[in-house]
């Protein structure tokens, strides 16, 4: 047994999720939120034993607070997963013996996640396989529209066992079509927020979390960021130790990074010409919860 709630957000899932959901079904407690899906997501969910919970999609940051805030868990601590992601044995084992034995302080667990693509592990093109996704629900909440941001009140510790994820279970045309949406979200927040970002913290803050945070701002303000990112990846992760699978992967990153670039280029001289003005999309009104003095924050990876 999993002592641990489970919480699956989907939209249009009917093809990943049971893998995901027979991959926890070790837990008593297992919901999924689903965003008015049109295919056979809800009668999958249903048939596995799941909670299903609908609500209208208005954002990635709003949706996951929804559910955070609006659902309620069985059990003091909850698992989040995308549909296109599996708990190996070993991991489930960890998560039971991490619930048991974390002190009050620790509100969040740390967990390795293994990207996959043509069937290999992208151990060294992965950028930040370590994500939060074990927490006491109370105690964090979503920021930002895309890759959205994890805010954590308490203490974080890190869990030694991986899960995976297949970001290319429906095939290389849905991830395209995908980050060609993101970035246009992307572009839309990049242009309309410029939060500040602090080079001192972005190297030296205590928490892995909050570095990631500062880095990643800092370096959506460099100039020639997609040749940089494909720098990176190759050479300074390594990423052609990966194979082909990791030099390929490295390459669709950085198209992904210089859209972005493109479509806020755009967004700039169409906001300074006065033709269109960069509008938030729609959020909903949420409450926050009580105590969260202390945040540390947590970016998602990139997208997959």
């Amino acid at each position: 047994m999993i002592p641990v709630s489970i919480l699956v957000l989907t939209w249009n899932e009917e093809q990943d999720l049971p893998g995901c959901l027979e991959s926890v079904k070790g837990s008593d407690d297992i919901h999924v939120f689903d965003s008015f899906s049109t295919d056979r997501t809800v009668e999958r969910a249903r048939k596995a034993g799941a909670t299903v919970t609908q609500r209208r999609f208005d954002g990635y940051a709003s949706q996951r607070n929804a559910a955070l805030r609006g659902l309620t868990f069985r059990h003091e601590w909850l698992l989040i997963l995308d549909a296109d992601e599996r708990v190996p044995e070993p991991l489930a084992e960890e998560i039971a013996a991490f619930v048991g034995a974390a002190a009050p302080e620790v509100v969040a667990g740390r967990i390795r996640r293994r990207d996959f693509f043509m069937g290999s592990w992208l151990k060294h093109a992965q950028i930040s396989p370590f994500i939060i996704r074990l927490v006491r629900p109370r105690r964090v909440r979503y920021e930002r529209e895309i890759n959205e941001v994890m805010m954590v009140d308490g203490d974080v510790q890190e869990l030694r066992e991986p899960f995976d994820h297949q970001p290319f279970s429906k095939g290389l045309r849905h991830w395209i079509e995908k980050h060609n949406r993101y970035s246009t979200m992307e572009a839309e927040v990049t242009t309309r927020d410029r939060p500040a970002h602090s080079v001192s913290r972005a190297l030296f803050a205590p928490d892995f979390n909050e570095r990631r945070y500062h880095q990643k701002g800092l370096f959506c303000k460099l100039p020639g960021r997609p040749f940089i990112k494909l720098i990176y990846m190759l050479l300074w992760r390594r990423a052609f130790l990966d194979g082909y699978p990791g030099v390929t992967y490295a390459v669709l990153q950085t198209i992904y990074e210089y859209f972005i670039v493109l479509k806020t280029h755009e967004l700039r001289r169409a906001s300074r010409a006065g033709v269109v003005e960069p509008q938030a999309r729609p959020q909903a009104v949420l409450p926050v919860a009580a105590g969260l003095s202390r945040h540390v924050p947590q970016p998602r990876d990139t997208p997959l």
